[in-house]
């Protein structure tokens, strides 16, 4: 995850406090426990190097303090393990970046100044200066340095992957033609503006793990946690530091078992937990637009107004003085411009249309003028016009560009690397939880 994971911190004032892990049975909002006379023992131990049951409570107020999450007898088992997890993660990607530091002689762990240029950034997100974000965190019983080490590893190791990785990806023109034709493909199919939360099994201690937790965050957004804010602490995804936020997304864009329960959703709706090959995924569906195969074209019009039983030699009259301005007209460009000289022409610029929508009079134009063009004066009931063709597109979805469907293959990438990355620190360490 990302360094943006707190960037839900308004939700602060309003979270409960989650039992003490030492402490048995305690109630979900009981005080928290100060460091001073409180007995720490350990919490697991990762490469030789201890978490101890104070971190461990610490993270998970941490946790609940910023996912809008409240806790309950349920779900603190879940807390505790994502709270747990996290640590173990942080720990083994500061483990790697002191031995790459030590093995290159470079320099790659995030100092103070940076780590609390984040923090004051978070605090500016609630109109609080350093100081009274501090202080609002102390008021949850979480620590300021709980706060600094988890972003200090997050943006350290962001920084990493990106430099070690993000100058070698490099995302060929066959596989932008490749997405290019598979979102042309889908243009007439469904397109969904989606939000996603990931539970990656492998992360989380397997499959049934992963499920379990998900149905639990599922209840607490039924009941008022902000997706966004259980995305940023719960999601295993590249989104997780936007909210968990997609995008808009076609058909072949997703997983075949989350296209199929999106395909069944309203907008606005919460999905249940949709089980994939790797993990757990919750959709959020924000909105939902038919797909088009028709064409949209942007227009603007030079006309001469005559009634609509004008006598010819008017219609003539009107006819040569557009001829005559077409002649000017190298485009849409200068359309306007070239009308305002001539008198009695008004010129405007007529907006998006489907071309199926257009009057009678303009559709067989737009239809067969191409970008730039500019139609023989048209006859309607209100006088002369000429069109003009200034864009023509495929409906539903703006086709992306060339340098987004880079953007979004490179980013894709680049978290699986990550995903990877983390998978075999994982698999080649030695972590015992106690």
């Amino acid at each position: 995850m990302a360094a943006l994971a707190l960037a839900s911190a308004p939700y602060l004032a309003q979270a409960q406090t989650p039992t003490d892990p030492t402490a048995s049975e305690a109630p979900a909002d009981a005080a928290p426990p100060v460091r001073s006379g409180m007995s720490e023992s350990v919490a697991a131990v990762v490469n030789d190097e201890i978490i101890s049951t104070y971190d461990l409570a610490q993270r998970m107020r941490l946790v609940i303090a910023t996912s809008g999450v409240q806790p309950t007898e349920q779900n603190l088992p879940q807390f505790q393990r994502e709270a747990l997890v996290g640590l173990v993660d942080e720990r083994l990607q500061m483990h790697e970046l002191h031995r790459v530091e030590k093995e290159q002689k470079m320099s790659l762990i995030a100092d103070d100044q940076e780590v609390d240029e984040e923090i004051a950034a978070m605090g500016k997100e609630n109109n609080l200066g350093f100081e009274q974000f501090k202080a609002q965190l102390a008021a949850q019983g979480i620590g300021i340095d709980t706060l600094r080490a988890q972003i200090r590893a997050q943006t350290s190791w962001s920084r990493w992957i990106r430099g070690r990785y993000g100058s070698r990806l490099r995302i060929g023109e066959d596989q932008i033609k490749a997405m290019q034709e598979r979102i042309s493909s889908a243009a007439a199919k469904p397109q969904y503006q989606i939000s996603e939360v990931f539970l990656d099994a492998n992360r989380v201690g397997g499959m049934e793990v992963a499920v379990n937790g998900a149905n639990q965050l599922v209840t607490q957004m039924q009941q008022g946690a902000p997706f966004s804010a259980v995305a940023r602490q719960f999601s295993a995804s590249a989104t997780a530091a936007s909210g968990g936020d997609v995008g808009w997304i076609s058909s072949g864009e997703i997983a075949p078992e989350v296209e199929a329960a999106v395909a069944e959703m309203r907008p606005g709706q919460l999905s249940k937990p949709i089980p994939v090959r790797d993990g757990v995924y919750i959709i959020y569906l924000r909105d939902k637009r038919s797909g088009s195969d028709a064409t949209v074209v942007n227009l603007k019009q030079a006309a001469v107004a005559l009634a609509e039983n004008a006598p010819q030699d008017q219609i003539d009259a009107a006819s040569a003085k557009l001829m005559a301005l077409r002649a000017k007209v190298t485009g849409c460009g200068d359309l306007e411009a070239q009308a305002a000289k001539t008198p009695g022409v008004v010129a405007g610029d007529l907006g998006e249309a489907e071309i199926k929508d257009l009057a009678p009079s303009f559709r067989d134009a737009a239809q067969n003028l191409q970008p730039g063009q500019v139609s023989q004066p048209i006859r309607t009931a209100a006088g002369l016009h000429l069109l003009a063709v200034c864009g023509k597109r495929s409906g539903g979805q703006e086709a992306m560009s060339h340098d987004q469907i880079e953007n979004r293959l490179y980013g894709q990438q680049l978290s699986m690397i990550a995903r990877r990355y983390m998978r075999d620190l994982r698999n080649s360490a030695t972590v015992e939880t106690r």
